[in-house]
């Protein structure tokens, strides 16, 4: 039934790329953390099949549009590229926070959506995020979460001492582990 079988899903600021706590709106400041790119190539070459669905409440909140973000999403592609990698698609949620919608983080939407697209089962599919929402999510659909210290990740470990989820200094500690199983 499933398209894929071996299904890993990454939040994208703090996770693949530095989170300046702030929003990236330009492509010149998008800038890969040491190792992700090279992380999610190794999922590649295990036969992983990697999906990203991140929050970009920026483009609701007007800081950047549509065409900013694709553009982002490029260089972000262009750079997992050249180390052999790449990601099958990119499932976004554009509403800024007061637009109560199904697909913003830790509401389950983009996961939903991706399900319905690939024919994955959401319980067998591993979510890295830096956030609490992230892990709330990943719950919500019954993804095996994982929680690593860049980006927000140290701050929500520190917050939630018991959410009881593996965590990793950074998305290459995670995939190593994920790997050696």
């Amino acid at each position: 039934m499933n398209t894929f079988s071996k299904n890993i899903i990454l939040d994208r600021d703090g996770v693949i790329n530095e989170d300046p706590m702030g929003y990236i709106s330009r492509p010149e400041d998008w800038h890969a953390i040491t190792g992700s790119l090279e992380a999610i190539a190794q999922l590649n070459r295990a036969g992983w099949h990697v999906f990203v669905a991140t929050n970009q409440s920026g483009i609701g909140r007007g800081f950047y549009d549509l065409e900013a973000m694709h553009a982002i999403h490029e260089k972000m592609i262009n750079e997992l590229a050249a180390v052999g990698g790449y990601i099958e698609e990119i499932f976004f949620c554009p509403h800024n926070p007061d637009e109560n919608c199904d697909c913003r983080k830790p509401a389950p939407g983009l996961f939903v959506q991706l399900k319905e697209k690939y024919r994955i089962d959401l319980t067998s599919t591993i979510f890295i995020g830096d956030k609490l929402s992230d892990i709330d999510a990943a719950r919500a659909v019954g993804c095996q979460p994982m929680l690593v210290a860049t980006g927000y990740g140290q701050k929500t470990h520190q917050d939630y001492p018991d959410l009881n989820v593996p965590f990793f200094a950074n998305l290459k500690a995670a995939v190593d582990y994920i790997l050696s199983l």
